[in-house]
């Protein structure tokens, strides 16, 4: 009777300890869980601030190089250069940097991938169209929706490779050489629009000198 006392206590002790030992597991995992939660916050919080600081700068530079800068006085053009330089200076000094876990397939992957982006961008001086119908093939690869042209095979099967947020990179990418195409194009166009216009007047007022 005594010994079944005993062992009747001793059980009872197991299964306190055991009871105390999965409880303390359950908050373990509930407090990771929530921090698993709270590091992705960060993470995504990080790389907001990071594409934030790339169109920041993409649209300083857009200002510095367009046409309107060209079109006002030297001593306007200097205080605004003033202005957009200091812009720069201070956007530069926000350094935030996201590191994508990548396993080996990945990696080659990604390198795969910039290579063909950068051989395209390459060819942006000397053929500017084939350059821009290349990319926009590539860019296609990249969208979850109905490209409105063709798809370049290959590479989309190189970009379903990369980690995920590689992936989104390399899209932001492509969007944003093709915004500095568009604003090419735009440069380009009202150049010749102004010359086409002086000339025409040049033509003009030739005209009315024999008339």
């Amino acid at each position: 009777m005594a010994q079944a006392k005993i062992n009747a206590k001793a059980n009872e002790g197991r299964f306190c300890r055991s009871s105390s030992m999965a409880d303390r597991s359950s908050r373990l995992l509930e407090s990771l869980d929530q921090l698993e939660l709270r590091v992705e916050a960060l993470r995504e919080a990080a790389t907001a601030i990071e594409q934030e600081r790339e169109i920041l700068l993409e649209m300083i530079h857009s200002i510095q190089n367009s046409q309107d800068m060209r079109q006002i006085s030297d001593g306007e053009r200097e205080e605004l250069n003033l202005t957009t330089n200091r812009l720069m200076g201070r956007t530069l000094t926000v350094e935030v940097s996201v590191e994508t876990i990548r396993n080996p397939q990945q990696q080659e992957s990604l390198k795969h991938a910039t290579r063909i982006i950068d051989e395209v961008v390459s060819k942006f001086l000397n053929d500017l169209g084939n350059a821009k119908s290349h990319l926009m093939s590539l860019y296609s690869a990249c969208s979850s929706e109905v490209p409105p042209g063709p798809v370049d095979q290959k590479f989309q099967s190189i970009v379903i490779g990369c980690a995920l947020e590689d992936q989104k990179k390399i899209k932001r990418r492509f969007e944003t050489l093709l915004r500095n195409i568009e604003s090419s194009d735009k440069a380009i166009k009202l150049l010749e629009h102004s010359k086409g216009a002086g000339s025409l007047a040049l033509q003009q007022n030739a005209d009315s000198r024999f008339n």
